[in-house]
């Protein structure tokens, strides 16, 4: 697996929830130790984690966090309705937990390794997999939105493909969580046309 050598902190923030790569997520934010966590992020410009819960609650004690998650970026930030902080984040990269720390105020902090090599080429779709490609290309015109602008190249990129099909897809949060610790994007395609055979 391709991990930086050092492992590096970084706050966590478990939800009942798999953020993928390039997804967007919307949060609510209005215990003490996640506002903590929100400014910190202002302050120092970086992002915070988002991990599966494995067992426990969003709320209340510090929850048991997979040991694979995303790097959640701010994208945008404000008040809902009820006054409590909402924020939009996206999925950065993925990143593997190799201890956790919980700080005083009960925030989790993980010791983690990137997942995810920098500045790799994008693999390209592989002839089994064009079909993939085709299936997403209709989904993101029925879905719109944000991706009704899309580069339709991307649709030739194996990893980009397989994580918004995933992010797109009726799958379970465990199916999710199995292709985030999955490194090669053409296992998780093949992945995704199991479940999708099924």
């Amino acid at each position: 697996m391709p991990v930086t050598a050092a492992a590096v902190p970084l706050p966590l923030f478990p939800l009942h929830t798999v953020l993928l790569p390039g997804a967007p997520l919307g949060l609510r934010v209005f215990e003490p130790r996640y506002l903590d966590l929100v400014s910190e992020c202002g302050r120092g410009g970086g992002g915070f984690g988002i991990c599966l819960i494995l067992q426990g609650e969003e709320t209340g004690a510090p929850a048991t966090p997979a040991a694979f998650g995303v790097e959640a970026l701010i994208e945008d930030f404000g008040s809902d309705r009820g006054g409590l902080l909402a924020l939009r984040v996206r999925g950065g990269r993925r990143f593997r937990v190799a201890g956790v720390q919980v700080r005083d105020n009960g925030l989790l902090v993980g010791s983690v390794h990137w997942c995810d090599a920098a500045a790799a080429p994008a693999p390209r779709l592989r002839p089994e997999h064009a079909v993939m490609g085709t299936l997403l290309g209709e989904l993101l015109e029925k879905v719109g939105g944000e991706y009704a602008s899309a580069n339709l190249r991307r649709l030739e990129e194996a990893e980009w493909v397989g994580w918004r099909l995933a992010e797109l897809l009726p799958l379970s949060d465990a199916q999710r969580l199995a292709l985030l610790q999955e490194d090669d994007p053409h296992r998780r395609l093949d992945c995704l046309l199991r479940w999708m055979d099924e």
